[in-house]
């Protein structure tokens, strides 16, 4: 696709403490690749990738593919950039939730970022995804499944365990935030769906997101 050509733009963000693998999960969805280099991530960084998505049309029964332009966004951990990466939550259209499945305290600051994300995303129950990392690491495991799965029941999320090493779930937890934000998307009043009324590409992400940020669709 030309730099222009797409329906969409849809902008995810991966949140989580320092050293989960927010930017080799991220790197392995865009670029298949597991990368063991990456330095600790300052503040905020980006991937993108295309991608097609199959959807309803204007009237709402209708299938349709999509061309989605994803933004994902990489946050730092630390506590001495949070003022920072909050300012991007709410921008955010989904977020990646992550934990490391080998760190039980990384798991415990779930609950905080999650309370973080209750105060500064577009609307009072975004769009989230649970992602516990490194599930290849099966000798070094120190969060169970079911206290992940109970967690990610408790605020009623979708939970996935992946590993950046292997590929194993990378791609169906984006895919699962990205169909939940698409969903929200088509049950909005919003119904221009990304063209104007003589066929021509909407690029303009001002537009796209329009819907997102004036109405929680919760």
């Amino acid at each position: 696709m030309a730099d222009w050509d797409y329906d969409y733009l849809i902008k995810l963000l991966a949140l989580g403490d320092s050293g989960v693998g927010k930017t080799t999960f991220l790197y392995r969805y865009t670029d298949d690749k597991f990368n063991r280099k990456f330095t600790t991530t300052v503040g905020i960084d980006f991937r993108e990738k295309r991608v097609m998505y199959t959807g309803t049309g204007a009237d709402g029964m209708t299938e349709r593919n999509f061309k989605v332009h994803l933004q994902l966004w990489d946050t730092a951990g630390q506590e001495r950039f949070r003022s920072l990466t909050t300012a991007f939550f709410r921008d955010a259209m989904g977020f990646l939730l992550m934990f490391d499945l080998t760190n039980q305290q990384s798991f415990h600051n779930v609950r905080n970022w999650m309370s973080q994300l209750q105060a500064n995303a577009y609307c009072d129950s975004p769009d989230i995804v649970l992602v516990g990392t490194k599930a290849d690491l099966r000798d070094l495991r120190d969060v169970h499944a079911r206290q992940a799965s109970d967690l990610a029941d408790r605020y009623g999320i979708p939970y996935f365990e992946t590993s950046a090493d292997t590929g194993a779930n990378v791609t169906e937890a984006v895919n699962t935030l990205l169909g939940l934000v698409m969903k929200r998307m088509e049950r909005s009043t919003y119904t221009g769906h990304g063209a104007e009324p003589n066929g021509s590409h909407v690029s303009s992400h001002e537009v796209e997101e329009a819907p997102v940020r004036r109405k929680c669709a919760c």
